[in-house]
């Protein structure tokens, strides 16, 4: 049997990791385009040219993810089949983080949240339409900005002191179980000399909080103590500090697998050797 490949199509971007016939990661990679099928193709061409393999290498393609949809028959002659959003994320996560179970959290255009568990179907928990997606449009409105890229190199080097209202800005003698510098309300101390970074800062903050926020929620609901983030919201720089506070607060483990942007494409080629 051929290679496999697991495509996990998009809003924005299609990811496409090879897989061997056992389930173990070849290579991976990340194209961006604008709408699914152009996205796809380009994203199967770069990725054998780029491998230095052919279409002959490949014994199956399993797809995945919102553009899914918009492919009905098999791919090049390719034996392709399609794998739900919810059951690769899930699959993807517990073999990257290694767990039995856990909380899901996928930080795509929006956030989907998940219970996952080893040989149980995942459980879809609920969703947000705050994810990559806010804050590319809110930084568009803000400092004319939208690509990924761009907003995570700029919000570096902003300040939240410049935007939002901390615990010590308004409590004089904060509970103990509350650390002073956490956040009161976001964009509550909007400074009028803000910088770009500075709002740039404010808006990925204001994303990775709300995240943050429900992923407690979901614990509380499924009883479990560890959460698994995937998705291209993982790679901002922020993410793993803004986590380590909610982890202080509750006592919630919070995991970040190596290559969780690619999660949900490993997952679905996973899921098909099941």
């Amino acid at each position: 049997m051929g290679m496999i490949l697991g495509i996990d199509i998009g809003g924005t971007t299609t990811k496409i990791v090879g897989l061997t016939p056992e389930g173990n990661v070849i290579s991976m990679l990340r194209v961006r385009a604008e709408d699914p099928l152009t996205s796809l193709y380009g994203a199967l061409g770069n990725y054998l040219t780029g491998s230095g393999r052919s279409l002959a290498d490949v014994g199956r393609v399993v797809l995945t993810g919102v553009g899914a949809s918009y492919i009905e028959n098999d791919i090049y002659g390719i034996p392709t089949c399609k794998v739900d959003e919810f059951s690769a994320s899930g699959a993807g996560a517990l073999a990257l983080s290694e767990q039995k179970s856990a909380v899901v959290a996928t930080m795509g255009t929006g956030t989907a949240f998940l219970w996952a568990e080893e040989g149980k179907a995942v459980r879809h928990l609920c969703g947000s339409g705050i994810g990559g997606g806010t804050l590319g449009g809110l930084c568009r409105k803000l400092v004319d900005m939208e690509r990924f890229g761009q907003i995570k190199k700029l919000a570096e080097h902003g300040d939240l002191r410049h935007i939002d209202l901390t615990i010590e800005d308004i409590a004089h003698n904060p509970s103990d179980t509350l650390d002073p510098s956490l956040t009161a309300a976001n964009f509550g101390n909007l400074a009028e000399d803000a910088s770009p970074a500075d709002l740039v800062a404010g808006a990925v903050n204001l994303v990775l909080q709300a995240i943050g926020t429900m992923t407690v929620l979901a614990c509380q609901s499924c009883h479990s103590k560890t959460v698994v983030l995937i998705g291209a919201m993982t790679t901002l720089s922020q993410a793993r500090a803004n986590f380590e506070n909610f982890e202080r607060l509750y006592g919630i483990h919070y995991i970040v697998p190596e290559q969780a942007t690619f999660a949900t494409a490993i997952g679905a080629g996973l899921c098909s050797l099941q």
